[in-house]
Protein backbone atom coordinates (compact mmCIF):
# COMPACT_ATOMS: atom_id res chain seq x y z
CA UNK A 1 0.00 0.00 0.00
CA UNK A 2 1.19 3.50 -0.77
CA UNK A 3 1.90 6.01 1.96
CA UNK A 4 1.49 9.75 1.54
CA UNK A 5 4.75 11.65 1.58
CA UNK A 6 5.78 15.24 0.96
CA UNK A 7 6.93 14.10 -2.48
CA UNK A 8 3.49 12.72 -3.29
CA UNK A 9 1.83 15.95 -2.25
CA UNK A 10 4.30 17.96 -4.31
CA UNK A 11 3.63 15.81 -7.36
CA UNK A 12 -0.11 16.22 -6.94
CA UNK A 13 0.25 19.98 -6.71
CA UNK A 14 2.51 20.05 -9.74
CA UNK A 15 0.12 17.88 -11.70
CA UNK A 16 -2.59 20.50 -11.48
CA UNK A 17 -0.41 22.92 -13.47
CA UNK A 18 1.27 20.41 -15.78
CA UNK A 19 1.36 20.81 -19.55
CA UNK A 20 -1.14 18.70 -21.49
CA UNK A 21 0.33 15.26 -22.10
CA UNK A 22 1.28 14.10 -25.55
CA UNK A 23 -0.77 11.47 -27.36
CA UNK A 24 1.97 8.92 -26.66
CA UNK A 25 2.02 9.63 -22.94
CA UNK A 26 -1.77 9.33 -22.93
CA UNK A 27 -1.50 5.89 -24.54
CA UNK A 28 1.13 4.93 -21.96
CA UNK A 29 -1.26 6.00 -19.19
CA UNK A 30 -4.11 4.04 -20.76
CA UNK A 31 -1.82 0.99 -20.89
CA UNK A 32 -0.70 1.44 -17.26
CA UNK A 33 2.97 1.18 -18.29
CA UNK A 34 4.25 3.14 -15.29
CA UNK A 35 2.76 0.84 -12.66
CA UNK A 36 4.37 -2.33 -14.02
CA UNK A 37 7.71 -0.98 -15.24
CA UNK A 38 8.66 1.13 -12.20
CA UNK A 39 9.73 -0.09 -8.77
CA UNK A 40 8.74 1.79 -5.62
CA UNK A 41 12.03 3.71 -5.38
CA UNK A 42 13.26 3.21 -8.94
CA UNK A 43 13.56 5.49 -11.95
CA UNK A 44 10.41 5.80 -14.09
CA UNK A 45 9.99 2.92 -16.54
CA UNK A 46 13.40 1.42 -15.69
CA UNK A 47 11.86 -1.95 -14.81
CA UNK A 48 12.67 -4.33 -11.99
CA UNK A 49 9.21 -4.78 -10.48
CA UNK A 50 8.72 -8.33 -9.22
CA UNK A 51 5.79 -10.47 -10.36
CA UNK A 52 5.06 -13.80 -8.73
CA UNK A 53 4.06 -16.67 -11.03
CA UNK A 54 3.37 -20.35 -10.31
CA UNK A 55 6.76 -21.17 -11.85
CA UNK A 56 8.82 -18.50 -10.08
CA UNK A 57 9.23 -14.73 -9.96
CA UNK A 58 9.81 -12.61 -13.04
CA UNK A 59 10.78 -8.94 -13.24
CA UNK A 60 9.56 -6.17 -15.51
CA UNK A 61 12.02 -4.83 -18.04
CA UNK A 62 13.60 -1.46 -18.69
CA UNK A 63 11.52 0.31 -21.36
CA UNK A 64 13.39 3.62 -21.32
CA UNK A 65 15.33 4.59 -24.48
CA UNK A 66 18.66 3.44 -23.04
CA UNK A 67 20.39 1.64 -25.93
CA UNK A 68 22.15 -0.98 -23.80
CA UNK A 69 19.55 -2.00 -21.24
CA UNK A 70 16.32 -0.47 -22.51
CA UNK A 71 14.57 -0.24 -25.88
CA UNK A 72 16.63 2.59 -27.37
CA UNK A 73 17.90 0.38 -30.21
CA UNK A 74 14.42 -0.81 -31.24
CA UNK A 75 12.99 0.20 -34.61
CA UNK A 76 9.24 0.78 -34.67
CA UNK A 77 8.53 -2.53 -36.37
CA UNK A 78 10.54 -4.35 -33.68
CA UNK A 79 8.67 -2.47 -30.96
CA UNK A 80 5.32 -3.34 -32.56
CA UNK A 81 6.34 -7.00 -32.75
CA UNK A 82 7.16 -7.03 -29.04
CA UNK A 83 3.84 -5.35 -28.22
CA UNK A 84 1.69 -7.59 -30.40
CA UNK A 85 3.55 -10.89 -30.61
CA UNK A 86 5.63 -10.89 -27.42
CA UNK A 87 8.95 -11.18 -29.27
CA UNK A 88 11.91 -9.00 -28.24
CA UNK A 89 14.38 -7.37 -30.65
CA UNK A 90 16.89 -10.19 -30.20
CA UNK A 91 14.20 -12.78 -30.92
CA UNK A 92 13.61 -14.13 -27.42
CA UNK A 93 10.00 -14.65 -26.31
CA UNK A 94 8.47 -12.47 -23.63
CA UNK A 95 6.61 -14.09 -20.77
CA UNK A 96 2.89 -13.35 -21.14
CA UNK A 97 2.85 -11.58 -17.79
CA UNK A 98 3.49 -8.74 -20.23
CA UNK A 99 -0.07 -8.45 -21.58
CA UNK A 100 0.77 -8.60 -25.27
CA UNK A 101 -2.34 -10.74 -25.96
CA UNK A 102 -4.29 -7.55 -25.12
CA UNK A 103 -1.86 -5.02 -26.60
CA UNK A 104 -2.18 -6.92 -29.89
CA UNK A 105 -5.56 -5.20 -30.31
CA UNK A 106 -3.99 -1.71 -30.33
CA UNK A 107 -3.95 0.08 -33.67
CA UNK A 108 -0.83 1.31 -35.47
CA UNK A 109 -1.55 4.95 -34.67
CA UNK A 110 -1.53 4.34 -30.91
CA UNK A 111 1.50 2.05 -31.07
CA UNK A 112 3.43 4.67 -33.07
CA UNK A 113 2.49 7.39 -30.58
CA UNK A 114 3.57 5.17 -27.67
CA UNK A 115 6.86 4.38 -29.42
CA UNK A 116 7.56 8.07 -30.06
CA UNK A 117 6.81 8.90 -26.42
CA UNK A 118 9.11 6.22 -25.03
CA UNK A 119 11.92 7.15 -27.41
CA UNK A 120 11.69 10.94 -27.22
CA UNK A 121 10.03 11.97 -23.94
CA UNK A 122 11.30 9.42 -21.43
CA UNK A 123 14.75 9.81 -19.86
CA UNK A 124 17.13 6.91 -20.63
CA UNK A 125 18.04 4.85 -17.57
CA UNK A 126 21.12 2.55 -17.56
CA UNK A 127 19.39 -0.06 -15.38
CA UNK A 128 20.19 -3.66 -16.28
CA UNK A 129 17.30 -6.07 -16.62
CA UNK A 130 17.03 -8.81 -14.02
CA UNK A 131 16.80 -12.46 -14.95
CA UNK A 132 13.74 -14.38 -13.79
CA UNK A 133 13.81 -16.73 -10.81
CA UNK A 134 12.15 -19.49 -12.86
CA UNK A 135 14.41 -22.59 -12.73
CA UNK A 136 15.69 -24.39 -15.81
CA UNK A 137 14.19 -26.07 -17.83
CA UNK A 138 10.92 -24.27 -16.99
CA UNK A 139 12.65 -21.01 -17.87
CA UNK A 140 13.07 -22.03 -21.52
CA UNK A 141 11.17 -19.60 -23.71
CA UNK A 142 10.87 -21.44 -27.01
CA UNK A 143 7.67 -23.25 -25.93
CA UNK A 144 6.02 -19.82 -25.80
CA UNK A 145 5.86 -19.90 -29.60
CA UNK A 146 3.40 -22.78 -29.33
CA UNK A 147 1.57 -21.00 -26.49
CA UNK A 148 1.16 -17.92 -28.68
CA UNK A 149 -0.12 -20.02 -31.55
CA UNK A 150 -2.79 -21.52 -29.33
CA UNK A 151 -3.87 -18.54 -27.26
CA UNK A 152 -2.95 -15.20 -28.91
CA UNK A 153 -5.01 -13.43 -31.55
CA UNK A 154 -2.63 -10.79 -32.95
CA UNK A 155 -5.26 -8.98 -35.05
CA UNK A 156 -5.98 -5.35 -34.04
CA UNK A 157 -9.41 -4.46 -32.69
CA UNK A 158 -12.16 -4.22 -35.29
CA UNK A 159 -15.08 -1.88 -34.47
CA UNK A 160 -18.55 -3.41 -34.55
CA UNK A 161 -20.92 -1.84 -37.06
CA UNK A 162 -23.93 -2.54 -34.84
CA UNK A 163 -22.51 -0.49 -31.94
CA UNK A 164 -22.04 3.25 -31.57
CA UNK A 165 -18.71 5.10 -31.42
CA UNK A 166 -18.64 5.31 -27.62
CA UNK A 167 -19.21 1.56 -27.18
CA UNK A 168 -16.48 0.76 -29.71
CA UNK A 169 -14.05 3.17 -28.06
CA UNK A 170 -14.74 1.59 -24.67
CA UNK A 171 -14.33 -1.92 -26.07
CA UNK A 172 -11.04 -0.92 -27.73
CA UNK A 173 -9.64 0.49 -24.47
CA UNK A 174 -10.84 -2.38 -22.26
CA UNK A 175 -9.76 -5.18 -24.57
CA UNK A 176 -6.58 -3.46 -25.76
CA UNK A 177 -4.40 -0.94 -23.94
CA UNK A 178 -6.34 -1.22 -20.66
CA UNK A 179 -5.83 -5.04 -20.67
CA UNK A 180 -8.62 -5.42 -18.11
CA UNK A 181 -8.94 -9.11 -18.96
CA UNK A 182 -5.43 -9.79 -17.67
CA UNK A 183 -6.83 -9.64 -14.12
CA UNK A 184 -10.60 -10.01 -14.49
CA UNK A 185 -10.79 -12.97 -16.90
CA UNK A 186 -10.39 -16.54 -15.57
CA UNK A 187 -7.36 -18.48 -16.79
CA UNK A 188 -6.98 -21.99 -18.09
CA UNK A 189 -4.52 -24.73 -17.23
CA UNK A 190 -1.82 -23.10 -19.36
CA UNK A 191 -2.41 -19.75 -17.58
CA UNK A 192 -4.04 -18.34 -20.70
CA UNK A 193 -6.96 -15.96 -20.49
CA UNK A 194 -10.02 -18.02 -21.38
CA UNK A 195 -11.40 -15.21 -23.52
CA UNK A 196 -9.96 -12.04 -25.07
CA UNK A 197 -13.19 -10.31 -26.09
CA UNK A 198 -16.88 -10.05 -25.22
CA UNK A 199 -17.70 -12.71 -27.82
CA UNK A 200 -17.26 -15.18 -24.94
CA UNK A 201 -19.06 -14.76 -21.60
CA UNK A 202 -15.92 -15.83 -19.74
CA UNK A 203 -14.38 -12.48 -20.69
CA UNK A 204 -14.15 -10.33 -17.53
CA UNK A 205 -16.06 -12.97 -15.55
CA UNK A 206 -13.78 -12.69 -12.50
CA UNK A 207 -10.49 -14.37 -11.61
CA UNK A 208 -8.00 -15.03 -8.84
CA UNK A 209 -4.50 -13.79 -9.62
CA UNK A 210 -1.40 -13.04 -7.55
CA UNK A 211 -3.16 -13.31 -4.21
CA UNK A 212 -6.25 -11.26 -5.05
CA UNK A 213 -9.65 -11.94 -6.56
CA UNK A 214 -10.69 -9.53 -9.32
CA UNK A 215 -14.50 -9.63 -9.45
CA UNK A 216 -16.65 -10.09 -12.52
CA UNK A 217 -17.25 -6.92 -14.51
CA UNK A 218 -20.30 -8.37 -16.22
CA UNK A 219 -23.81 -7.33 -15.22
CA UNK A 220 -22.60 -4.47 -13.01
CA UNK A 221 -25.36 -2.79 -11.05
CA UNK A 222 -24.41 0.89 -11.09
CA UNK A 223 -24.91 3.94 -13.24
CA UNK A 224 -22.56 4.99 -16.01
CA UNK A 225 -21.74 8.19 -14.11
CA UNK A 226 -20.85 6.26 -10.93
CA UNK A 227 -18.66 3.77 -12.80
CA UNK A 228 -16.82 6.56 -14.62
CA UNK A 229 -16.29 8.34 -11.29
CA UNK A 230 -14.99 5.14 -9.71
CA UNK A 231 -12.38 4.83 -12.47
CA UNK A 232 -11.42 8.51 -12.26
CA UNK A 233 -11.34 9.00 -8.49
CA UNK A 234 -11.15 5.52 -7.00
CA UNK A 235 -14.44 6.04 -5.23
CA UNK A 236 -18.03 6.89 -6.02
CA UNK A 237 -21.08 7.55 -3.88
CA UNK A 238 -21.36 3.99 -2.55
CA UNK A 239 -18.20 2.17 -3.70
CA UNK A 240 -14.42 2.39 -3.44
CA UNK A 241 -11.40 0.70 -5.03
CA UNK A 242 -8.29 -0.62 -3.32
CA UNK A 243 -5.76 -3.43 -3.66
CA UNK A 244 -4.31 -3.77 -7.19
CA UNK A 245 -6.94 -1.37 -8.56
CA UNK A 246 -5.37 1.29 -6.35
CA UNK A 247 -2.37 1.33 -8.71
CA UNK A 248 -4.55 1.24 -11.82
CA UNK A 249 -6.39 4.40 -10.81
CA UNK A 250 -3.30 6.15 -9.44
CA UNK A 251 -1.14 5.54 -12.52
CA UNK A 252 -3.67 5.08 -15.31
CA UNK A 253 -7.42 5.62 -15.33
CA UNK A 254 -7.48 8.95 -13.46
CA UNK A 255 -5.61 10.48 -16.42
CA UNK A 256 -8.15 9.41 -19.04
CA UNK A 257 -10.57 11.93 -20.51
CA UNK A 258 -14.17 12.04 -19.40
CA UNK A 259 -15.21 10.85 -22.86
CA UNK A 260 -12.96 7.78 -22.58
CA UNK A 261 -14.05 6.97 -19.03
CA UNK A 262 -17.68 7.19 -20.07
CA UNK A 263 -16.93 5.03 -23.11
CA UNK A 264 -15.34 2.38 -20.88
CA UNK A 265 -18.30 2.55 -18.51
CA UNK A 266 -20.77 2.27 -21.39
CA UNK A 267 -19.00 -0.80 -22.72
CA UNK A 268 -18.70 -2.55 -19.36
CA UNK A 269 -22.32 -1.90 -18.46
CA UNK A 270 -23.39 -3.51 -21.73
CA UNK A 271 -21.85 -6.86 -20.78
CA UNK A 272 -24.40 -9.39 -19.64
CA UNK A 273 -23.79 -12.50 -17.60
CA UNK A 274 -22.32 -13.70 -14.37
CA UNK A 275 -21.80 -10.64 -12.19
CA UNK A 276 -20.83 -11.13 -8.55
CA UNK A 277 -24.38 -10.64 -7.34
CA UNK A 278 -25.68 -11.85 -3.98
CA UNK A 279 -26.02 -15.62 -3.96
CA UNK A 280 -28.82 -17.74 -2.48
CA UNK A 281 -28.83 -17.61 1.29
CA UNK A 282 -26.17 -19.81 2.89
CA UNK A 283 -26.27 -21.52 6.25
CA UNK A 284 -24.17 -19.78 8.88
CA UNK A 285 -24.55 -20.83 12.48
CA UNK A 286 -26.38 -18.55 14.90
CA UNK A 287 -23.35 -18.39 17.19
CA UNK A 288 -21.07 -17.34 14.30
CA UNK A 289 -23.53 -14.61 13.27
CA UNK A 290 -23.84 -13.37 16.84
CA UNK A 291 -20.08 -13.30 17.32
CA UNK A 292 -19.62 -11.57 13.97
CA UNK A 293 -22.22 -8.97 14.94
CA UNK A 294 -20.31 -8.15 18.12
CA UNK A 295 -17.00 -7.89 16.28
CA UNK A 296 -18.57 -5.75 13.58
CA UNK A 297 -19.92 -3.35 16.18
CA UNK A 298 -16.51 -3.11 17.83
CA UNK A 299 -14.32 -2.57 14.75
CA UNK A 300 -16.43 -1.77 11.69
CA UNK A 301 -19.67 0.04 12.51
CA UNK A 302 -18.05 3.38 13.33
CA UNK A 303 -17.15 3.89 9.67
CA UNK A 304 -19.39 1.50 7.73
CA UNK A 305 -22.51 2.18 9.81
CA UNK A 306 -24.60 -0.12 11.95
CA UNK A 307 -26.45 -1.35 8.85
CA UNK A 308 -23.48 -1.43 6.45
CA UNK A 309 -24.63 1.77 4.75
CA UNK A 310 -21.19 3.45 4.69
CA UNK A 311 -20.79 7.20 4.11
CA UNK A 312 -21.45 8.78 0.73
CA UNK A 313 -18.29 9.42 -1.32
CA UNK A 314 -16.06 8.39 1.58
CA UNK A 315 -16.73 4.93 3.06
CA UNK A 316 -18.11 2.23 0.76
CA UNK A 317 -21.46 0.66 1.49
CA UNK A 318 -21.32 -3.04 2.32
CA UNK A 319 -24.82 -3.68 0.97
CA UNK A 320 -24.62 -5.42 -2.39
CA UNK A 321 -20.88 -4.75 -2.40
CA UNK A 322 -19.06 -6.75 -5.12
CA UNK A 323 -16.17 -7.68 -2.86
CA UNK A 324 -18.40 -8.59 0.06
CA UNK A 325 -20.69 -10.82 -2.01
CA UNK A 326 -18.00 -12.36 -4.18
CA UNK A 327 -18.05 -16.13 -4.59
CA UNK A 328 -14.33 -15.95 -3.80
CA UNK A 329 -13.75 -14.13 -0.47
CA UNK A 330 -9.98 -13.72 -0.90
CA UNK A 331 -9.96 -9.97 -1.52
CA UNK A 332 -12.40 -9.33 1.32
CA UNK A 333 -10.18 -11.38 3.63
CA UNK A 334 -7.07 -9.47 2.61
CA UNK A 335 -8.79 -6.13 3.10
CA UNK A 336 -9.94 -7.17 6.58
CA UNK A 337 -6.50 -8.42 7.62
CA UNK A 338 -4.25 -6.02 5.75
CA UNK A 339 -6.36 -2.89 5.49
CA UNK A 340 -7.05 -0.85 2.38
CA UNK A 341 -6.49 2.58 0.91
CA UNK A 342 -8.31 4.38 -1.86
CA UNK A 343 -6.08 5.64 -4.70
CA UNK A 344 -4.00 8.79 -4.68
CA UNK A 345 -5.44 11.04 -7.38
CA UNK A 346 -4.97 14.59 -8.59
CA UNK A 347 -8.34 15.50 -7.07
CA UNK A 348 -8.31 13.58 -3.78
CA UNK A 349 -6.11 12.41 -0.96
CA UNK A 350 -6.80 8.79 -0.03
CA UNK A 351 -9.01 7.36 2.68
CA UNK A 352 -7.53 4.46 4.60
CA UNK A 353 -8.99 1.48 6.44
CA UNK A 354 -6.75 -0.15 9.04
CA UNK A 355 -6.01 -3.86 8.95
CA UNK A 356 -7.20 -6.08 11.80
CA UNK A 357 -4.82 -9.02 11.56
CA UNK A 358 -3.38 -7.94 14.90
CA UNK A 359 -6.79 -7.92 16.61
CA UNK A 360 -8.66 -10.89 15.14
CA UNK A 361 -7.75 -14.54 15.12
CA UNK A 362 -8.72 -16.69 12.15
CA UNK A 363 -12.11 -17.72 13.54
CA UNK A 364 -13.04 -14.18 14.58
CA UNK A 365 -12.14 -12.88 11.13
CA UNK A 366 -14.26 -15.60 9.54
CA UNK A 367 -17.18 -14.78 11.84
CA UNK A 368 -17.23 -11.06 11.07
CA UNK A 369 -16.97 -11.74 7.33
CA UNK A 370 -19.82 -14.24 7.53
CA UNK A 371 -21.90 -11.67 9.38
CA UNK A 372 -21.24 -9.01 6.72
CA UNK A 373 -21.76 -11.50 3.86
CA UNK A 374 -25.15 -12.54 5.25
CA UNK A 375 -26.65 -9.27 6.49
CA UNK A 376 -28.56 -6.39 4.87
CA UNK A 377 -29.58 -8.48 1.87
CA UNK A 378 -26.11 -9.91 1.22
CA UNK A 379 -25.81 -13.64 0.64
CA UNK A 380 -22.24 -14.93 0.54
CA UNK A 381 -21.01 -18.48 0.94
CA UNK A 382 -19.56 -19.18 4.40
CA UNK A 383 -15.90 -18.34 5.04
CA UNK A 384 -14.00 -20.67 7.36
CA UNK A 385 -10.97 -20.14 9.58
CA UNK A 386 -8.83 -22.29 7.29
CA UNK A 387 -9.34 -19.84 4.40
CA UNK A 388 -8.45 -16.93 6.66
CA UNK A 389 -5.28 -18.67 7.76
CA UNK A 390 -4.27 -19.24 4.13
CA UNK A 391 -4.79 -15.56 3.32
CA UNK A 392 -2.89 -14.51 6.43
CA UNK A 393 0.09 -16.60 5.35
CA UNK A 394 -0.18 -15.25 1.80
CA UNK A 395 0.22 -11.66 2.90
CA UNK A 396 2.81 -12.51 5.57
CA UNK A 397 0.74 -10.85 8.25
CA UNK A 398 1.47 -11.90 11.83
Amino acid sequence: MKRLTLLTLTLLAAGANAEPMSKGEYVARAGDCMACHTTENGAPLAGGLKFATPLGAIYSTNITPDKNHGIGAYRFDEFARAMRDGVAKDGHRLYPAMPYPSYAKMNDEDLRALYDYLMNEVKPQPAANRESDIPWPLSLRWPLAAWNGLFVDAKPFTPRADKDAAWNRGAYLVQGAGHCGACHTPRGAAMQEKALSDSDEQFLAGAELDGWYAPSLRGLNMSQADLAMLLREGRSKHAALSGPMDDVVTHSSQYLTSDDLNAIASYLLSLKGNAEQPQPAQKVSESAMNNGHVIYGRYCATCHGSNGEGADYAVPSLKGNLTVNSSNPLTLTRVLLEGAQTPVTQAHLPYSMPGYAWALDDQQAADVMNYVRNSWGNHGAPVNAKAVKAARELIHTP
